[in-house]
């Protein structure tokens, strides 16, 4: 099938993990995304984890499906440049510093109907990244274990992720508004607004303001049963949400009287969530023997056809190791990295196998996206790139 966004052209200047993913998650639907780069990379090209080669992996993740063009932005005649590409293409996602002849002022004068979506970190504009603004909105207070007093930092950006694909909707909103009406629009996305939106949404804010205090509960589950328990060879997670899932649980670990003389000594009703929750180490008590005398496998075993939502831990070399087994992955040739499997867009469109895309050779696309979008005559291209105006610098022969 013809890819959703097809059609769609989009000037991204942005780096690290929020604005690209933004990016990212429209060139997989078949938008024409053109990330625009500094000659010699952004400040996250070459951002950990690293390829044997030393290319990054994290930059290659966040850029499949694109095409590159880098310019001098230092330059008036390198930003002057990339401003014809953005009048061009009429849509701009960014989060770099505002630079003359870059900025949606002075774009909207040569594109009245320019779509610009900007990520900032504050909504006054600040600085502000993932792990500052996680700090702020007071998530590592709940994150870690339960008897420590410290602060726990976590280790997915959660809010940049959450904010690429805000920046990717907003952007789509901002393009149906045009084709409805004509008029452009001005979208701005502060990081530290979708943490605050979050929290909010998630009724942790509330919670707060209404005098309640939460715990800090390690690996159990807040509200419900949920906890991590070791097996005779790791450790699973193990989930209760429904009435149905507890009474799963039980039966399937033989438990169930134990569970219902346990319910009438505390005059406890465990269908109930709160009464699951508020009675939690004492059911953990209870069936942690059943988990520790099996292995993981016979774990997964004896609870085989029950709605009990359960998982073995693992760490990340041996869900590499599984790869091939996961229709979202697909082998990819990298440059500069070598063939290795990377995930497509996790959304499926209809019976189609989303094939994932490289990321582009940094400057890759400068001389066909110069020729074929703004019309420069090839001679001129070398000429920019001989400067040290547009594209990177031609390897000596």
């Amino acid at each position: 099938m013809t890819p959703p966004l097809a059609g769609l052209r989009v000037v991204e200047l942005s780096s690290f993990v929020a604005s690209p993913l933004g990016g990212m998650t429209l060139a997989q639907l078949g938008a024409d995304v053109i990330r625009v780069d500094q000659i010699g990379g952004g400040p996250d090209i070459d951002r950990w984890p690293l390829a044997p080669s030393g290319r990054s992996l994290y930059w290659a993740g966040l850029n499949k499906g694109k095409r590159s063009l880098t310019a001098d932005l230092r330059s008036a005649e390198g930003r002057a440049l990339v401003a014809r590409l953005a009048a061009r293409a009429g849509v701009v996602l960014t989060n770099a510093p505002p630079r003359d002849g870059l900025t949606y002022e002075a774009l909207r004068e040569a594109r009245p109907d320019l779509i610009h979506v900007q990520l900032l970190g504050t909504r006054d504009g600040g600085n502000a990244v993932d792990y500052t603004v996680n700090a702020a909105v007071g998530l590592p207070s709940l994150t870690g274990p339960s008897a420590s007093a410290e602060p726990s930092n976590h280790v997915l950006p959660a809010w940049d992720v959450a904010c690429g694909l805000y920046l990717a909707v907003g952007l789509l909103a901002a393009e149906r508004h045009r084709l409805r009406t004509g008029e452009g629009t001005r979208l701005r996305v502060a990081l530290s607004d979708v943490a605050l939106a979050t929290a909010g949404n998630l009724g942790m804010l509330a919670e707060a303001q209404l005098g309640q205090v939460r715990p800090r509960l390690g690996n159990h589950l807040f509200g419900d049963f949920g906890r991590d328990f070791a097996t005779a060879d790791g450790r699973v997670m193990v989930a209760v949400l429904t009435a149905r899932h507890w009474r799963d649980l039980v039966a399937a670990t033989g438990l169930t009287e134990v569970a219902e003389a346990l319910e009438r000594a505390l005059g406890a009703d465990f269908r109930t969530a709160g009464d699951r929750y508020t009675y939690r180490d004492a059911l953990g008590g209870v069936l942690a023997p059943w988990f520790a005398s099996r292995t993981c496998a016979e774990v997964e075993d004896g609870l085989k056809g029950a709605s009990v939502l359960r998982s073995r831990y693992r760490d990340f070399a041996e869900v590499a190791a599984g790869l091939h087994d996961e229709p979202i992955m697909g082998e990819i040739d990298q440059p500069g990295i070598g063939r290795h499997l990377a995930p497509a867009s996790p959304l499926r469109l209809g019976d189609g196998v989303p094939v994932p895309a490289p990321a582009p050779e940094l400057g890759r696309h400068t001389g066909e996206i110069l020729r074929d979008v703004l019309g420069v005559p090839a001679d001129e291209v070398e000429d920019l790139r001989a400067r040290g105006v547009a594209g990177e610098p031609r390897p000596p022969r």
